[in-house]
This record gives structure tokens, C-alpha cells and sequence, in this order.
């Protein structure tokens, strides 16, 4: 690399005296830099031949010119790439195809970009080689950049999160890898080893290389290596063994090449090679690539290169000639011309020996690359246009996904840029939306590399010797969890069991060391023991280790194997009934409100009865005690009023409903007070400590602490830790008066084996946050997803709780019948009742006087009517207080006597009109008379009423 880059310096530091320019000929020259030895080189060129001459002979492009290309071979020397490079630009060259490794062409395009003269490359496909850097630099093909994007894809499917990088020291492989790096880190996975090769390694060196790649832990291995060596690395990983099931071969598109363009494999090679995955630039299946693919048996017998088979490359080698071709045309179409003049920056450093003055500038270089990047047409690879808005890419990449099988291979599906990978061809979902969505990404069925089916689970433990070293925290309390065995370096407790066992499950053994993380004295920081292991100094954490918020963000967790929330401790009293335990069941409140609905209920029933029922009339001190008899006897359901009201009785039935549940409710209560021993205490939750000032125990070591003063808004000063549970029990029993604390705040499990053999004390309100304790485990780690699968397994068949049951079996005051004291029944409970029975009451009310009302009004309209011919009644019934004293007397009345009273004023009524037709001369007096007496009948009648 050294040598062709000083090189270029020396060339660069020269230039031509003068100018020289040509007008427009008939002929226009090219040049072809390829390896013709590669097999990248012996298909393009053919390819390459055959797409001059097609637009020689096509009369549509370039009618008036002829295309001539002068091919050089660079014979794998990057250095002979250079030097026949600066031999075409003696040539007057438009531009140049090639070259074809992308290490020459990084110093090519230097020399493209001072000279303008445009570099088109169908296999340069380094990452790096971009429009910004290298403007007159022209990738024809995919870049490698999407390549590597597919892998990540295929990596990212199969579950894989590390993969191992083997690639050509050079800056094709470096730079293809560092693309690849990128790829799987926007997906959570990455290269755990690079192992790089000389750029021509030899079967020592890749033997080397492999066997420190055995070692490692990742199975995924990822080649990105030349053609003309990448299968001796095959040769030899099948020889080491890394060809046997549990390997995982992505290779990239150099093998698929191979596969292209040899055809068959021999048998042999074939061994080496068994499923491995590759992939193929993707070219449309198109009636111009099918004629093109018929002619090419003729073709390569026309060159003399014996039976070959066309591949990718030979397809964008044809197309990249019409690119230039069409360009061209374009240009000559928009007024452009072919001349050179002199590079006047350069002119001053002479000429030389070298003859460098033979080198040109293009004159129109710049117009004609802003054509070969306008070019937009239909070749045998499909649609030919390059993506804006730089161009520096061509449109819809795409790639088939290859699996060798036997002495041939398979397509197992297809990855682009718009969908992701997929089992349909990419230009039938061009015009479907976007959907890169996990259940969207398929690939066929892969035969590995084994002759399994079966997909590899893509890690190891590195067969190095070295074990994992599991940091268990060293407990001084609750040793039933986990604790040390003394004199030894071996650990017990229930923690310990549930690792154990779960790691038994696994189909793989898994050497590990636990190493103690605290000095025994105090408990240790479980937060800070994960921070180590997220630094590199343990590879698990075994023990009591809460997964919380913090935790998650520096490792990853298993399956929870036990749930263990934060709660409160306090100390409790038992409660004995007294001889106003029937009291409690209530709240003040809800006595209050049933007492006052009994009394509504009683009203309304007898306002609805009273003009219809006798039990609900007579003297007003008989009708009040009636409505407080009626009210509460409905409790006992003894009431021996009937109703005949169809309101009152639907009021009725409504409110014996009600009364029906408070009556269940208050007998439940009551019985569960006067039978179960009742523990109670002032710290009924963490609501209680909020609001009042009083220290509060935790437990040395545990995250409650950061919870409540963090999260909770307490202060520190109240934060009290507590070694062990004898300290707890200490602080609880002396309580926040007399140096202790109120109540203590840890995680269930550890309270639970505490109140296991304390009776004065009892878990007080609900837990208040929701955590679990698991296995912890780096980043991504495999062994995190396997050990929750076995901890499922052992919930599954019950040996978790075996476990859990021969360490913390419940015992002592866990077997008391007690409970913390009973909540009372609360008005909120029966809200939805009352409000019924209070609609019911109001509903009813509001027809009833509706309907007196309306009794009321013809009433008075009869009554008037009697009376119109004496002015003194009138008089008086049109005062207000009149009025209402007549309506409160009909109201009282009762109803059977004013329908009877109706009655005998309709038959007077028919009476006087027979009189009145009978005696027409019948004198004023008389009939004055009669109204008269018929009006103090009518009084008499009312006051009798009353």
C-alpha cells in the first residue's frame, strides 16, 4: 500500500507543459483495469468485450462514435493497476472501468479527481469509497456497506448476539468489517474477536488464526476475505474441525462468485464448504439478463476460456459499459466535446523523466460525470439509476442468500434495503409498504454445517481452560439465602439450589467459580457487585439480587425465581372484642348515613301512603311514631304496615334490597371480629411513615434506602440501617421513642423469614413496589436467556418450590389465625346503593305531586264553578293564603273522600240542569236561594273533612 501511494505522490508531483485538445472524433477512448488471472477478472472481462461491441453495433447510442476500450491487466499487483492507469491517461481516456481491487482504486481516485477523468468500478465496493472524498470515483454495483447490512440482518434472526470477523488485512476487508461493526451494533450485537489475514495469507497463517478463533466463545463466524485464497480457509477450518455442527459460515459475496462461476464443485471441495451461508448481488430476472445469460456460453467459447459460468460481477461489468456509453451520448447531445489541456498547478514542477506530460486534464470531466450519474436505464441487472440525492449508490440494492448443499447450493431467500429479508423475490415488494417488523423477516429452511437442520445455538464456552467467575455476595444475615460454608470455598442456601439446579438443565456444561464479594462483616453493596461485573471482573452474579430500574441498565437478568416486593414491618397489639365490638363493623360515617336513609325512607313511604292507607293517618303523634317504627323495622324485615301505593311499594322493595346487603355486610363483619384474633397498629402503610417524622430501619446493603430517599422523597436523616434481624427486632421493640424505629421497610422474602419466628410484629398494608430477585449476567449474555428457560422449567415441575420449602419453611407464628386488624365498612362501599334508593325516593315524590297537583287543579275548577255567583267566595279562594290552606287540606284529605265528594257534585250538577229546563219561570230569588244552601252545604262538607 506504502509503495503505490508514494508513487502516486511522485506522479501527482508533475504535469504536462502546454495543451493540447481534441476536436470530436469518431472514436472515443476507454480504458479496463482488471486482473484477468481473478475469476472476477476472466468473467468481466468477457462481459465487458461483449457490452463494446453491442454498443458499437446499436445504433441508438452514440450513432456518430465509435467506442474503443483498451484493456490492461493488472495481474493482482496494485502497483501494475497504477502504472497502466497513467498509461491510459497518455491515451487521451474519457474514463476508466476498474480498477477491480478497492485498494487501488483509494489511490486512483486521487489521480481521477486532479485529472477529472471518471472511474467506474463494478467490484471496488469499499464502504469508504464515497462522493464526498472521491467525486470522479463511480461504484457500479452494490456497496459492501449493504452487504454487511444483510449480515446483520441474518445475525439479528437467527437470535445471534457475537460474531467473529475473519478478513483481509487490507482496506477491502478493514474497512468492510468496520461497516459490518456498525451494522450489529445498531442492532444490540457485535464482533466479539477480529481475525485479520495478510492480504496474501498463507495456510500457516490462517492456520494460526483459526485455532485462536476456536478458543473463543462465538460460533458465528463471518469471512470477508479475497477469492483467490478465501477457500484454502475452508480447507482448513474443516481440517481443525470448525466445519462440525455448532459453527455457523457467513461468507460474503466473494464465495458466491466462486459458486457463479465454477459451476460445479468437486466433491472434495465440496466436504469443505457444507452449509455455508453466502450471499449473491441480486439482479431482477428481466428478458434482457435471460438473452444475455443465453448468449454467454458462445461468448466465453468466442474467448477461449473453456466452460465458465456467469455471475454477478459479469452482469454489472456489462451494464457499467452501457452506463458510460449512454453518458456519453448524453454528453455529446448537451454540446459537449472531448479535450485535454494541461493541468496548470501541476505544469510547474517539469516534466521528468517519467513523460508525464503525456497526461491530460479532461476538460469536460465534470459535465460528463454529472451524465454517467443522470443515467437512468434498463439493463440486465434490472433498473440502472443512481440514488439521489448523492449518487453514490445505485437504487434498490439487493441480495439473494445462498446455502450450500452437497456439490451445489440453494437460495434460502432474499434481503434488500426495503424489506429486510424475505423469501419473495424484492421487486414484488418494492410497491408494498415498509415492514421491518421481526415477524416480517423470513428466510427458507438451512441445512447447517453438521448436515443438521437444527439451528446452532451460535456460543460456547471458550475452550481456554478458563471458568466463569460468578460473584455470590457474602452475606452476615439471612444465611438461609446464600452463605458461605465456613472453612471452605463452597457456598449453600436457597439461592445457590435454584442455580444449581437450573444449570443442571442446560444441554451444555458451564465451568464456573463462585467467588465471595463482601469482607463477612457487613452486607455487601449488591448494586456496586453489579457496576464490577458490568466492568469486566465477574461474568454472572449468583445470590438475593433485586432486578430493579438501575440494575437493568448495566446488566441483564434471568426469569425472577422469586418475587420479593418492598413492605413494611411494624410492631402489632391483639385487639379482644369489648362490649362495643358491635359498633366496629361501621364507620361513623356509615351509621350515620344508614340511620338518616332509614328515617328518608320512612318519610317518603308514608307521604305516598297517606291519602290511600288507614295504618298511615290519624292524630299527627300516632303518624310520626308510625314513620319510625315503619323506618326501622324494615331492618328485621317486621314491619306490619301493609302498602297499597304502587310507588310505595316500589320504594319498598328498592330499599329492602338495600337494607338486605348492609345487613349481610354488618353480620360478615361483625363475625369475623368477635371470631379471629385481630392485630392491630399505627402504621397502617408507607402512607403513614410519609406523613409523620419517625426513623425507619432497612436493611444494611439493600436498595430500599435509594428507593425511599430517592424515589419516595424521605429524608436521609430518618434512614436507619439495620445489620441483621436481631437488630431489627431490637429497633422495632424500642421503637422511634427510645432510639429504635417505627417500622422497618425491606423486601418481602427477608420480612417473611423474620416474622417466621417473631409474633410481634406483622407485615402493615400493601407492598408497594413490584420486584424479583434473579441471575445477572453482562450484556447480552446467552446464558441469561438459557438459565430463564431452566428456571421456567423448574416453576413448570415443581422443584423451585421444593427448594423454597426446604429452606424457608413457614413455621411458628405463620400458623396463627390472625389477621391485622379488619378494615371497617366503609360509606364508599355502599355509595352506589344508597344513590340508587335515594333516586328511587325522589323519583316517586316528584309523581306523587304531580299527580295531586293535578288532582288539586279540577278541583278547584269545580269548586269555582259553584261559587262564581257569590263575589265573597270568590274573594277568597283568589288570596293566596287561601289557596294554599285549601291545598294542604286536600292533601291531608283522604283520597276515598274526595272521589266521593266528586261524585255527588257531578249527579248535583246533572240535577240542576233538569231543573233548570223543567223551570224556565221560576223567579231569581228562588234560584238564588238554592245556591245559597248549596254553597253552606259545601262548606260543611270541608270543614267535616278536616
Amino acid at each position: 500500500m506504502q509503495i503505490p501511494l508514494l508513487l502516486s505522490c511522485l506522479i501527482l508531483a508533475a504535469h504536462l507543459n502546454g495543451a493540447v485538445s481534441s476536436s470530436p472524433s469518431e472514436s472515443v477512448n476507454i480504458g479496463v483495469v482488471l486482473s484477468f488471472g481473478s475469476i472476477i477478472g476472466k468473467v468481466s472481462k468477457i462481459a465487458i468485450q461483449a457490452a463494446v461491441a453491442d454498443v458499437n453495433s446499436d445504433p441508438s447510442v452514440l450513432p456518430r462514435t465509435k467506442l474503443l476500450a483498451t484493456v490492461h491487466d493488472t495481474n493482482f499487483s496494485g502497483f501494475l493497476g497504477i502504472v497502466e492507469v497513467l498509461r491510459l491517461m497518455e491515451s487521451k481516456t474519457v474514463a476508466v472501468i476498474g480498477p477491480q481491487s478497492s485498494v487501488t482504486a483509494h489511490v486512483l481516485s486521487f489521480i481521477a479527481n486532479e485529472l477529472q477523468v471518471p472511474l467506474l468500478s463494478f467490484s471496488a465496493t469499499d464502504p469508504t469509497l464515497n462522493s464526498l472524498q472521491f467525486p470522479f470515483f463511480v461504484m457500479t454495483s452494490q456497496s459492501d456497506l449493504y452487504q454487511m447490512a444483510a449480515i446483520a440482518d441474518i445475525v439479528e434472526h437467527y437470535g445471534w448476539r457475537e460474531v467473529i470477523a475473519i478478513y483481509g488485512d487490507d482496506d477491502h476487508g478493514r474497512n468492510g468489517i468496520a461497516a459490518l461493526g456498525d451494522q450489529l451494533a445498531a442492532k444490540r450485537c457485535k464482533i466479539s474477536f477480529k481475525a485479520p489475514l495478510s492480504p496474501k495469507a498463507t495456510r500457516e497463517e490462517i492456520t494460526d488464526v483459526l485455532v485462536q478463533v476456536a478458543l473463543t466463545e462465538s460460533r458465528i463466524l463471518v469471512l470477508h476475505v479475497p477469492d483467490y485464497w478465501g477457500p484454502t480457509v475452508f480447507t482448513v477450518a474443516r481440517y481443525l474441525g470448525m466445519m462440525n455442527a455448532g459453527y455457523v459460515w457467513i461468507a460474503t459475496n466473494w464465495f458466491s462468485t466462486i459458486l457463479d462461476t465454477e459451476l460445479d464443485l468437486a466433491p472434495e471441495a465440496a466436504e469443505d464448504v457444507q452449509g455455508v451461508l453466502t450471499l449473491r448481488m441480486h439482479t431482477p430476472d428481466t428478458q434482457l439478463k435471460a438473452e444475455f445469460a443465453s448468449r454467454w456460453p458462445n461468448l466465453t467459447a468466442e474467448a477461449g476460456a473453456g466452460r465458465m459460468g456467469l455471475s454477478a460481477y459479469g452482469l454489472y461489468a456489462y451494464d457499467t459499459v452501457w452506463i458510460l456509453a449512454r453518458a456519453l451520448d448524453a454528453f455529446f447531445a448537451q454540446g459537449g466535446n472531448v479535450s485535454f489541456s494541461k493541468d496548470s498547478r501541476l505544469a510547474e514542477l517539469g516534466g521528468g523523466d517519467l513523460r508525464l506530460d503525456a497526461m491530460s486534464m479532461l476538460d469536460g470531466g465534470k459535465q460528463l460525470l454529472e451524465s454517467i450519474l443522470n443515467v437512468d436505464m434498463l439493463g440486465v441487472t434490472g433498473r440502472v439509476k443512481f440514488e439521489p440525492p448523492e449518487k453514490d449508490t445505485l437504487i434498490r440494492p439487493a441480495y439473494e442468500v445462498i446455502n450450500v448443499i452437497g456439490t451445489g447450493h440453494q437460495r434460502i431467500g432474499y434481503w434488500s434495503n426495503h424489506s429486510g429479508l424475505s423469501v419473495d423475490p424484492p421487486e414484488t415488494l418494492y410497491s408494498k409498504p415498509v415492514n421491518r417488523s421481526s415477524s416480517n423477516q423470513h428466510l427458507g429452511p438451512v441445512f447447517w454445517p453438521g448436515k443438521t437442520t437444527q439451528k446452532p445455538r451460535g456460543w460456547v464456552f471458550p475452550n481456554n481452560g478458563r471458568h466463569l467467575a460468578i460473584g455470590v455476595p457474602n452475606r452476615v444475615s439471612y444465611r438461609e439465602f446464600i452463605a458461605q460454608v465456613p472453612g471452605t470455598d463452597m457456598f449453600s442456601g436457597y439461592c445457590i439450589d435454584v442455580f444449581t439446579a437450573a444449570v443442571n438443565l442446560l444441554p451444555y456444561a458451564v465451568p464456573y467459580k463462585l467467588i465471595p464479594f463482601g469482607d463477612g462483616v457487613d452486607n455487601p453493596s449488591l448494586t456496586e457487585l453489579v457496576r464490577l461485573m458490568a466492568a469486566g471482573v465477574y461474568d454472572g452474579i449468583v445470590g438475593d439480587v433485586a432486578i430493579i430500574t438501575n440494575r437493568t441498565k448495566m446488566a441483564d437478568f434471568t426469569q425472577p425465581y422469586i418475587e420479593s416486593g418492598l413492605v413494611v414491618v411494624a410492631p402489632v397489639m391483639t385487639r379482644n372484642s369489648n362490649e362495643w365490638a358491635f359498633m366496629r363493623p361501621f364507620t361513623p360515617a356509615m351509621w350515620v348515613v344508614t340511620g338518616v336513609f332509614f328515617l328518608i325512607v320512612g318519610a317518603v313511604i308514608w307521604i305516598l301512603e297517606h291519602r290511600l292507607n288507614d295504618d298511615f293517618r290519624g292524630p299527627p303523634r300516632r303518624q310520626v311514631i308510625t314513620i319510625i317504627w315503619f323506618s326501622f323495622s324494615t331492618l328485621f324485615f317486621a314491619h306490619k304496615e301493609n302498602t297499597v301505593s304502587t310507588l310505595g311499594r316500589i320504594v319498598l322493595i328498592i330499599w329492602l334490597f338495600v337494607v338486605l346487603i348492609i345487613n349481610s355486610s354488618y353480620t360478615a363483619s361483625l363475625t369475623s371480629i368477635l371470631t379471629v384474633q385481630q392485630l392491630s397498629s399505627p402504621i397502617k402503610g408507607i402512607e403513614t411513615l410519609r406523613t409523620s417524622n419517625d426513623p425507619i430501619g432497612y436493611q444494611q446493603g439493600s436498595f430500599a434506602r435509594d428507593y425511599l430517599v430517592d424515589e419516595l422523597g424521605f429524608h436521609e436523616s430518618r434512614m436507619v440501617p439495620l445489620k441483621g434481624p436481631e437488630d431489627c427486632e431490637r429497633a422495632l421493640k424500642a421503637g422511634p421513642h427510645k432510639g429504635g424505629v417505627a417500622a422497618v421497610v425491606d423486601e418481602q422474602s427477608y420480612l417473611e423469614l423474620f416474622l417466621s419466628t417473631r409474633c410481634d410484629f406483622s407485615i402493615v398494608g400493601q407492598e408497594f413496589t413490584k420486584n424479583g430477585w434473579g441471575f445477572a449476567f453482562p450484556r447480552d449474555s446467552p446464558l441469561a436467556v438459557d438459565l430463564s428457560t431452566a428456571i421456567l422449567k423448574l416453576s413448570e415441575n415443581g422443584d423451585l418450590q421444593r427448594i423454597h420449602d426446604k429452606w424457608l419453611m413457614s413455621s411458628a407464628c405463620s400458623s396463627q389465625t390472625t389477621t391485622f386488624q379488619v378494615d371497617r365498612l366503609q360509606l364508599s362501599s355502599f355509595w352506589g346503593l344508597f344513590l340508587i334508593c335515594g333516586l328511587a325516593c325522589l323519583i316517586a315524590l316528584l309523581l306523587y305531586f304531580l299527580n295531586i297537583a293535578r288532582q288539586f287543579s279540577r278541583h278547584q275548577q269545580a269548586d269555582m264553578s259553584h261559587s262564581s255567583s257569590s263575589s265573597s267566595a270568590a274573594l277568597s279562594l283568589s288570596s293566596a293564603s287561601a289557596r294554599l290552606q285549601t291545598f294542604f287540606s286536600f292533601v291531608d284529605e283522604k283520597e276515598e273522600n274526595v272521589a266521593s265528594r266528586s261524585r255527588r257534585r257531578s249527579l248535583e250538577r246533572a240535577s240542576n240542569r233538569s231543573e233548570r229546563e223543567a223551570g224556565n219561570g221560576e223567579t231569581q230569588d228562588s234560584k238564588a236561594g238554592r245556591q245559597v244552601e248549596f254553597s253552606t252545604n259545601k262548606d260543611i262538607g270541608i270543614e267535616n273533612g278536616v
